[in-house]
């Protein structure tokens, strides 16, 4: 056991008595599903969105399919999955389908993610801010790397698993063996393996398929600001992390430089087609920039700091979502932002992880910069020759470089342009209602977005909920299919034909619904979705050089993944609101966040569908559903 002096103790978070990776070993694998309940599945996910004869040819398709090539590849899926025990059968398809993806990155695969302001205000200040955030995320990335973080655990039963007793017997147990300790107490750890990618790494681009980069012996951190690209250390020799005084310091010289914007930002580059950017860095490293970017690459993270404060949550939303283009470097692992009122968020690549280890990396830094901040607002920062330890990087560009920047920030700006950010918050009821009526939150949020769909388009359409199967070692995403017969149903009765139903009779129906969608939910977190068994059985269709089945050039399949309304949900104390882009020229990307109180929603869409009138639909339809709940008749 090593030595955990007081002196050290400033460079750690907390100390677990069960070391981090203690589960891992022994996490459950990720289950190959039964291909005849994938195929019921994914026919009871097309059913709504479908009329009968659409419905009976891919009805057909699929039990096609289920006997014939479908079985092989299902077998040889199996087996693949028999002889590599290490990780999951989504692992490699995953990965490939986010670093082979060419799109730019911003807007298509980034997410954000907005801190909570500091409840002292006075801590908001953004040089104050920079210095606590900083530091308290240098001290997560050592209390991980030291293998003193809390395990992350799924707690069913706190009171029996979440205490100290347990721990100490659990620690005990070997890591082949964890896992079944913490199962008989109805605790499941959770996988922690994309954990490491949080800090030295970044997206590269290359040719056809990106790659991932860590280097952990790197010691500095990348600040951007007004779109100059600033490096210094803030580890020492000894591994020990620099004085907060001195990182205060060091950001004071940043925050206090008057240097102009660069004419050619290179910021815009990670926005680009990724293999634009893939020949213009080849370019950019051929120019004499290897160096350069070799500290972009490997920082421990990036810290954007922001010259502007921010006006409201939409301004928030877009400045977090996408920023200007020049003050931020899409590639890396995250951006931290922090704008000029002190206003905190993170804008992270998605190919690397999920956001289970964000949100974790979210709430533990804002819990000690809030908590127990490094640096308060009387201290001043150390006196330090900042004009040494800070160097300011400079690239040489060549005319087809300075080409290249100019026409990523032309191809930027459109697409930021054509994108509509809106929001609203619900303020007449919330979690706590909810149960009390025993329905699901979540359900009753997914209902409102298919009845507002429904209200204002008149159809059912693709609707993806994400939902983490981190419960299993190597386990992703699986997704829920939230538009089902039920709450097509339920819409039709709401929307269409609210004269002919009783309140009680309404009231069934969001029970119907609810209980629906219990159980895909619980099906998806356990890896018994449909959607990723089908994509794993279709890349390994086209890695084996096999003509891709009828099966998947079905139109309703093309539909099904055609998710014209994308959802993601998180809750946390940390966390003000999360977002991200439509994940199709016409759709809708929806962030919302049931409280116990109220609820929060806000969407992302581009000039073909009309966001604000969807959320004001989606408004009504929540009004709808607790006036009815609470046993309220309710007026078309």
């Amino acid at each position: 056991r090593r030595g955990y002096s007081s002196a050290g103790a400033a460079e750690y978070l907390h100390r677990s008595i069960v070391p981090t990776m203690h589960y891992q070993k022994s996490l459950p694998r990720l289950p190959v599903p039964k291909l005849e309940d994938t195929i019921r599945r994914y026919l009871n996910a097309q059913r709504p969105l479908l009329s009968d004869d659409q419905f009976r040819k891919t009805e057909e398709l699929a039990h096609h399919f289920e006997k014939g090539i479908g079985r092989e590849l299902h077998e040889q899926l199996v087996s693949q999955d028999n002889q590599n025990k290490h990780t999951s059968y989504i692992t490699g398809p995953w990965f490939d389908m986010y670093l082979k993806s060419r799109e730019p990155v911003v807007l298509n695969f980034n997410a954000f993610m907005s801190f909570n302001p500091d409840p002292k205000s006075e801590y908001n200040d953004q040089l104050i801010r920079a210095t606590n955030m900083t530091f308290s995320a240098l001290r997560f990335m050592k209390t991980f790397r030291a293998g003193y973080l809390e395990p992350e655990v799924f707690h069913l039963n706190p009171e029996k698993s979440d205490t100290e007793m347990f721990k100490k017997i659990i620690r005990f147990v070997p890591s082949s063996l964890s896992w079944y300790g913490a199962y008989m107490v109805n605790a499941y750890p959770l996988d922690m393996s994309q954990y490491f990618r949080l800090f030295n790494s970044t997206r590269l681009p290359k040719l056809n398929k990106d790659e991932l980069y860590t280097d952990e012996k790197a010691k500095h951190l990348l600040v951007l600001r007004n779109g100059n690209f600033y490096v210094f250390d803030v580890i020492d020799r000894d591994g020990n992390i620099l004085k907060p005084s001195e990182i205060q310091a060091h950001l004071k010289y940043i925050l206090s430089d008057n240097s102009p914007a660069p004419a050619f930002p290179l910021g815009y580059l990670s926005s680009e087609n990724r293999d634009t950017w893939a020949s213009l860095r080849k370019n950019l490293l051929d120019n004499g920039n290897e160096e350069a970017l070799q500290k972009v690459d490997s920082a421990v993270f990036c810290l954007s700091l922001d010259d502007f404060p921010v006006k409201d949550f939409v301004h928030l939303s877009h400045t977090m979502l996408h920023g200007d283009g020049a003050n931020r470097w899409y590639d890396k692992s995250f951006n931290l932002i922090i704008t000029k009122d002190g206003t905190a968020g993170i804008n992270f690549e998605h190919s690397w992880g999920d956001g289970v280890a964000v949100l974790r990396f979210q709430n533990e830094v804002f819990k000690d910069s809030t908590k127990a901040p490094a640096i308060s607002p009387e201290n001043q920062p150390a006196s330090v020759d900042s004009s040494r330890a800070v160097q300011k990087l400079d690239f040489k560009l060549s005319d087809a470089l300075k080409a290249g920047v100019t026409k990523a920030k032309q191809k930027f700006d459109t697409a930021v342009e054509s994108l509509s950010l809106n929001m609203t918050q619900f303020h007449e009821g919330g979690k706590d209602l909810l149960k009390q009526k025993k329905v699901s939150p979540d359900a009753v949020a997914q209902l409102a977005f298919q009845m507002a769909f429904f209200r204002q388009y008149n159809q059912t359409v693709a609707t993806y909920e994400s939902c983490s199967t981190a419960a299993f070692k190597h386990g992703r995403t699986e997704t829920i299919r939230p538009a089902s017969i039920h709450t097509k149903k339920c819409s039709e009765a709401f929307v269409r034909e609210l004269s002919k139903h009783s309140t009680e009779e309404l009231q069934k129906l969001i029970v119907e619904c609810s209980k629906y969608h219990g159980r895909l939910t619980k099906e998806a977190a356990m890896g018994q979705g449909f959607d990723r068994h089908l994509f794993g059985l279709r890349c390994l269709a086209l890695s084996r050089g096999i003509t891709l089945p009828d099966f998947y050039q079905d139109q309703a399949y093309a539909r099904l993944n055609h998710n014209i309304i994308s959802t993601s949900t998180l809750l946390s104390p940390a966390v003000q609101l999360g977002g991200f882009g439509p994940v199709v020229s016409d759709g809708f990307g929806v962030g919302y966040q049931v409280h116990d109180e109220w609820i929060g929603c806000n969407v992302s869409s581009y000039p073909t569908r009309n966001g604000k009138e969807f959320l004001q639909s989606i408004y009504k339809s929540l009004e709808d559903i607790f006036n009815v709940l609470k046993g309220k008749k309710i007026n078309s």
